[in-house]
């Protein structure tokens, strides 16, 4: 895994800051790279392709121990060097996408650099990559494209847009799922903070397409356990509303609502067959890269 130091600097909220957004990229993805290559995991990034017999000296990580059982025979599983993959990563950028707690990193500069890695990543293993920046509507919709050179006009956008406006995600993710005419993987980067109704029936109208799907939830620590210390006056960051509170008196009951709340989002995910993967942003990025990862090799 990685080494100490190499880890840090992943895991480092100052790496949200460096500019450009290809720097940080770069940084992120080769860091967790270089640590990867040295664990024992391998065959992340391709695709599989048939198998064949078994031979003394093949490694046995790709022995397909489901062959075995049902047929006492022993199969190895070749892969393809290029996956053929089309990717759609959709990043939320509405108003409170620009949360953050005291001096950490918001929620919007985190999902940045965690599709910008992505954007590396699946690019730099010949798969096809789309962005989709939304709040209420699509912003800016860019077709998924698998030259190396896209990654520098798929990078752009993500720096020509802030937080802010309100959120509609059902709307967004029907209006985005109309749109697909092949099939691919969809990676959805929100803090999914609307009406999980809408948010569930948007999801499943990917998957209704045969559309793969990953999510990545995006929160502030603060947003999961209200860790406010003094009597401060909250504002809704979509319509500017503020309300003042103890922090204490509601403590609980926002917890309660919080855990009700992903539980459903869980529990809908997985009936739609759809990978929820919740993710605050003090954590280091390797574990998204690591979530996608896994991902793409289940699905070989």
């Amino acid at each position: 895994m990685l080494r100490a130091n190499e880890k840090e600097l992943v895991s480092s909220t100052l790496i949200h800051r460096l500019q450009p957004l290809s720097l940080r990229a770069k940084l992120v993805v080769e860091g967790y790279l270089t640590g990867l290559h040295r664990s024992p995991y391998h065959g992340f990034s391709v695709e599989f392709a048939e198998h064949r017999m078994y031979q003394p000296g093949d490694p046995l990580r790709h022995l397909d121990w489901k062959v075995l059982g049902r047929t006492d025979r022993h199969f190895i599983k070749q892969y393809q060097e290029e996956t053929n993959l089309r990717a759609h990563i959709l990043l939320d950028l509405s108003g409170s996408m620009g949360f953050h707690s005291g001096g950490e990193v918001s929620k919007a500069e985190y999902g940045r650099t965690l599709a910008a890695a992505l954007i590396y990543l699946l690019l730099n293993q010949r798969d096809a990559v789309g962005l989709c920046l939304f709040d209420t509507a699509p912003r800016e919709l860019l077709t998924p494209r698998s030259a190396l050179t896209w990654r520098n006009e798929l990078w752009a956008a993500l720096e020509r847009h802030q937080p802010g406006g309100e959120t509609a995600l059902g709307p967004v993710l029907h209006s985005v799922a109309e749109r697909l005419n092949r099939r691919g993987l969809v990676i959805l980067i929100s803090d999914l903070l609307d009406d999980p109704a809408e948010i569930l029936a948007g999801l499943h109208h990917f998957r209704h397409q045969g559309q793969d799907v990953l999510v990545f939830q995006l929160l502030d620590p603060r947003e999961l356990d209200f860790g406010f210390r003094h009597e401060s006056r909250f504002e809704a960051l979509e319509t500017g509303e503020s309300i003042a509170a103890n922090p204490w008196q509601v403590q609980e009951a926002y917890r309660d609502q919080m855990a009700e709340y992903l539980e459903t989002l869980r529990s809908g995910c997985a009936r739609h067959r759809v990978r929820h993967h919740l993710l605050t942003t003090d954590q280091p990025l390797e574990e998204a890269l690591t979530t996608l990862l896994l991902h793409l090799d289940q699905r070989s």
